[in-house]
């Protein structure tokens, strides 16, 4: 009972849209109809600024955080694993903004930084070389996708942890999906272009 609870629990707080709330309340910019239109972090800055886009960040990466804590806090590795799932699924698909939500990789930061800090650790530093050499941050948040559930088979050797690294990074990879298109295309922005 407490565990499908917490499940739920986690969702709704994934599903709070920081990104959304961030550049329209404080911004005055509603990044549904401003640069890609995506819910996420990464238009935040191209839409509305630095500023608010590390805001978002902060905000989706706390709500990863305290969705896994609390799910690991109430059930063990086990249950923490499910809500850090079940967050990132609220952050991509949110119940606030008609299940219109953003690709899911801070969020992703926050519940590996609770569950997992060295695979947290060993990502970021894959996530800011890739995007350091191409300039693209879809390019980082895909590669870091794509090794992440790798990475914490290596270092924590959990089953639960490793199954939840897989429906993060399937979710995150699925969620790119327009970026993918983009990037056979060659037409997907570098840091610092406007789309």
């Amino acid at each position: 009972m407490w565990s499908a609870v917490m499940v739920i629990l986690a969702y709704l707080l994934g599903s709070i849209p920081f990104s959304f709330v961030v550049s329209r309340w404080l911004g005055r910019v509603d990044i549904r109809f401003q640069g890609s239109g995506n819910i996420g972090a990464t238009n935040v800055l191209r839409s509305a600024g630095l500023g608010y886009a590390l805001l978002a960040v902060v905000g989706d990466i706390v709500k990863g955080m305290l969705a896994a804590w609390l799910g690991l806090l109430v059930g063990g590795v086990v249950l923490g694993a499910w809500c850090a799932a079940a967050a990132v699924i609220g952050h991509c698909w949110p119940v606030y903004l008609q299940f219109r939500g953003g690709k899911g990789v801070a969020t992703s930061a926050g519940v590996l930084l609770v569950l997992t800090p060295r695979v947290f650790l060993a990502l970021l530093v894959i996530f800011v070389a890739t995007v350091a050499i191409f300039r693209i941050v879809s390019v980082g948040s895909l590669v870091a996708a794509i090794v992440n559930p790798v990475v914490i088979a290596v270092i924590y050797q959990s089953w639960p942890l490793i199954v939840m690294g897989a429906i993060l990074s399937l979710i995150v990879i699925y969620r790119h999906h327009s970026n993918i298109n983009r990037l056979r295309r060659g037409i997907e922005p570098r840091l610092g272009e406007k789309r």
